[in-house]
């Protein structure tokens, strides 16, 4: 695998799993990861992972700025890969 490939499988791993984190946090009323980290961990590659996570834990579901926000940041990288890739780049 390439770097880049392996980049978007470990932050959308790393996305995932801090979302699930951060919901076993809530349930149990401890200190929380900020919506700031969140959102940051998929704006940076891990939007398909924290999409998972946001529905897999239910975690952040009820929150405009997560339910919106999270897809089309995953919208956007997916339209940059899409261009990256039909231009050949390495």
């Amino acid at each position: 695998m390439k770097v880049m490939e392996w980049y978007i499988v470990w932050s959308n791993l790393a996305a995932f799993l801090v979302y699930g984190l951060d919901k076993r946090r809530a349930r149990q009323h401890q200190w929380r990861i900020s919506e700031r980290t969140l959102l940051g961990l998929a704006l940076i590659g891990g939007s398909a992972g924290a999409l998972a996570g946001m529905y897999l834990f239910r975690h952040k579901t009820k929150k405009l700025k997560f339910v919106v926000g999270v897809p089309v940041i995953l919208a956007v990288q997916l339209i940059l890969i899409y261009f990256v890739i039909s231009k050949g780049a390495p």
